[in-house]
């Protein structure tokens, strides 16, 4: 593998998230040459400047163009709003550049599609940015199900749950307008439907309803404008695998931070998941005793790899960041045609049509095909 130029656009919570992790997969894993951080891009220059020198880029910009042009950039890492993620990650991909976006891949259907032909067309390496499938506990998970732990997977219940869009006095901003998607269901509900995807497959068809807490939120003035997405999803799903399942999603959930509570019920066991305890999870099996049959905990250790690349003890725990380095990682892999573990544009693409089959399942309030 050849040292890879990276370039950075936005720098954001997630700009410094994927700044993070490109400055720490060689010390994390070891096993890559040291990507070259060439060339950061942000709408203010003088932000852009400032972020470069904190964030270690060699070159900064007002113009995301000019970065994609910089023969030196080999792979274009997309953090800003999604409104704007198909533009720039089709212009890099037609640069010849390798892109790392993050989701989802546009509010509209035919923007995400012009993005996976553009991702074909190209030959290049596409990765979107589900983190949360890089965890280890999801892998031992996904391991236990291949082994059939619990039996024949029956019905999977998965809900996200954050409060910063709970309270009705806050100010409106992008998150609020159509432009950004429809709210809840592609702002974050896609992360569940992307570990049902790593888990199981794709959804086969769905039914869903979106609602409105707050209808209007203030301007900065105070005048009242109406809330053009939806806050609060709930989804009935069937999978591929004929697994029946339930989605809830509720960004005005107060109290809850990061929650993705994932129930995964079998014919011999279920397992149960929570992403605001993303170091553990726990197992149920009827091959255990009577006498002793109930959940175990099972918590983050060295022997679920590669929990092991950053600490040695079981049970110290990993955070978000840790899963961001972990998914460089499998990026960089990608890159290299080694093995990887990765939704790219073309499978990422599945997850936004489930996404669009919910709305229009929620518009004529019936059962949609995805």
């Amino acid at each position: 593998m050849k040292s890879l130029g990276i370039g950075l656009i936005g720098t954001g919570y997630m700009g410094k998230c994927h700044a993070l992790a490109w400055n720490s997969v060689l010390p994390v894993f070891g096993d890559i040459p040291r990507p070259r951080l060439v060339h950061l891009a942000e709408a203010n220059p003088d932000l852009a400047t400032q972020r470069a020198a904190e964030f270690g880029f060699e070159q900064a910009t007002g113009d995301w163009r000019e970065l994609i042009a910089n023969p030196d950039v080999d792979v274009v890492s997309i953090t800003t709003p999604n409104a704007f993620h198909a533009e720039m990650a089709i212009a890099a991909l037609e640069a010849g550049k390798h892109v790392w976006c993050e989701k989802p891949m546009a509010p509209a259907l035919a923007d995400a599609e012009r993005m996976a032909d553009a991702a074909k067309a190209s030959g290049k390496t596409t990765v979107l940015g589900y983190n949360y499938i890089q965890n280890p506990m999801m892998r031992h998970i996904s391991q236990l199900l291949a082994e059939d732990t619990i039996g024949t997977v029956n019905h999977v219940r998965v809900e996200m749950d954050e409060d910063f869009m709970a309270d009705p006095t806050a100010t409106f901003y992008w998150k609020s307008e159509a432009s950004s998607g429809y709210g809840a269901l592609d702002d974050f509900g896609v992360h569940p439907l992307s570990l049902l995807h790593y888990l199981f497959g794709n959804v086969s068809r769905v039914m869903a309803s979106m609602a409105k807490p707050f209808p209007t939120r203030p301007l900065k003035d105070g005048t009242p404008r109406d809330v053009e997405t939806f806050d609060i999803a709930s989804v009935l799903f069937e999978l591929e695998t004929g697994a029946s399942g339930v989605m809830a999603l509720n960004r005005s959930a107060w109290g809850r931070k990061g929650r993705i509570a994932l129930q995964i019920f079998g014919s011999r066991g279920t397992i149960t998941y929570d992403q605001e305890r993303m170091n553990e999870f726990q197992l149920y099996t009827t091959s255990d005793r009577g006498t002793e049959q109930g959940f175990r905990t099972i918590l983050t250790a060295p022997a679920h790899e590669p929990y092991n690349r950053f600490i040695p003890a079981p049970g110290h725990g990993l955070g978000f960041n840790d899963l961001k380095i972990i998914e460089c990682h499998e990026l960089l892999n990608k890159i290299d045609g080694r093995p990887s573990q990765t939704i790219g544009f073309a499978e990422g693409l599945d997850i936004e049509r489930a996404v669009h089959a919910m709305a229009q399942s929620h518009r004529e309030q019936r059962w949609i095909a995805v």
